[in-house]
């Protein structure tokens, strides 16, 4: 099965063209320009590469939140947009989901945190047992030195959040805490294609037309 996949939740931007397990072409940028700029020219780009058309397509699958609120709906109208003309399935994948999935050799805890601004994060917590990613906790929105960092174990921590607040994860947790290289905290567009690879073969797809991003809290335009 043949997936182009998006992520466009933080201040990166990847696309991939995937063939079952196989990554055919794959871009991402991380400049933090608005990525309305150079999203449909890397999807341009990475359908080129991957020796194939639109047309050839068999499933699109986007990063759903959370993240961004802006960069969200840019890649969410996209991909609804080529799932509509093509009339080919959409799958959602979880961000967290996503930048967890990046770590499987990893014997620790894992929690991906993305800086949700005003002082606050998104995170969740996962496992990998038997080579597959488990979920441990919900996702969740909160500030980084109440619940998430009660951790009592070894935990890689990772994502944009786990740059931001590294001094206050180190001083609540110290030896406890191990943090990725700082390339390995961007989200990749094969992630999200691999994780939604299992869904599209079990034919559990989302609603083109009903698909919404998982923003988890509310926009500052909705808040008092």
């Amino acid at each position: 099965m043949k997936i182009l996949a998006v992520d466009t939740a933080t201040r990166s931007c990847s696309v991939a063209i995937v063939e079952n397990s196989t990554l055919l072409a794959e871009l991402t940028l991380a400049n933090g320009r608005t990525h309305s700029t150079h999203l449909m020219g890397m999807v341009e780009s990475a359908v080129k590469m991957s020796g194939l058309t639109v047309s050839d397509i068999d499933g699109f699958a986007v990063a759903r939140g959370p993240g961004s609120f802006t960069g969200l709906r840019i890649g969410i109208s996209a991909v609804k947009g080529f799932a509509a003309a093509t009339g080919k399935p959409l799958v959602g994948v979880s961000t967290l989901d996503a930048l967890a999935f990046q770590f499987p050799f990893s014997s620790y805890l894992v929690c991906p945190l993305l800086d949700a601004r005003r002082r606050e994060v998104y995170y969740s917590q996962y496992r990998f047992e038997d080579g597959e990613l488990k979920k441990v906790t919900g996702e969740r929105i909160l500030a980084p030195g109440i619940t998430p960092f009660g951790i009592k174990e070894k935990c890689m921590f990772v994502g944009d959040g786990a740059l931001v607040y590294k001094k206050v994860i180190v001083d609540e947790m110290g030896g406890l805490a191990h943090f990725a290289d700082s390339c390995q905290n961007t989200i990749r567009a094969a992630a999200v294609a691999h994780l939604a690879l299992k869904r599209f073969c079990n034919n559990d797809t989302d609603d083109v037309a009903g698909f919404q991003p998982t923003y988890i809290r509310k926009s500052d335009a909705e808040l008092p």
